[in-house]
């Protein structure tokens, strides 16, 4: 069975959500930050960053929320939560997933922190433009792939959640209805 290490106050929400949507069984490892379980050397040998999430499955282990939805959701296709490898929806998909990290999550945070640099310098765009890219590729669908509910939802939707959940407005209402589908779906990412 797949162990996912898990601080219910920390990012590792996201890929138990992803998990849950995935319909697969898995246990919780509590792995609290406050009393700094992801900094013992155990813990370091699975995430060597010594951050959370991390997944393991048998000898496989992985970390990086985006990451460990990939994995999820090529080892259990049938939940049908990724394109397949060489369908056309594919690229957009891997776009999607990497975007969620590399431009909308850093670009949130510096926006809930007040932050107003140059982020072109530091490789990120602005939020107000992430949330531009992230209203385009929604287009007319309940989620970013149509009808059809993906891991790239999980991890677009979850900054999107956590923004929220900090106190954050998108004033966006195609957005914000997203976040509220999102958050309507009975497997959705929880709090507490």
């Amino acid at each position: 069975m797949m162990k996912l290490y898990f601080d219910p106050q920390s990012r590792s929400q996201v890929a138990k959500w992803m998990l849950d949507e995935a319909g697969v069984d898995y246990e919780i490892v509590p792995t609290l930050i406050r009393e700094k379980a992801h900094k013992k050397p155990d813990y370091l040998k699975i995430n060597p960053a010594g951050k959370l999430p991390a997944l393991v499955d048998g000898r496989t282990r992985v970390f990086e929320n985006a990451a460990i939805c990939m994995y999820v959701a090529e080892k259990f296709p049938q939940a049908r939560l990724a394109p397949s490898v060489g369908s056309p929806d594919r690229g957009r998909y891997l776009s999607l997933m990497v975007y969620s990290t590399a431009q909308l999550e850093p670009s949130m945070g510096d926006s809930l922190l007040g932050l107003h640099s140059n982020n072109s310098a530091r490789g990120w765009t602005h939020f107000e433009q992430a949330k531009d890219a992230v209203e385009r590729e929604l287009g007319y669908g309940p989620y970013l792939f149509g009808a059809q509910f993906t891991a790239a939802d999980v991890m677009i939707g979850s900054m999107f959640i956590w923004h929220r959940a900090f106190g954050g407005r998108s004033n966006r209402p195609k957005i914000d209805a997203y976040i509220d589908r999102l958050q309507a779906r009975p497997k959705g990412m929880k709090f507490g």
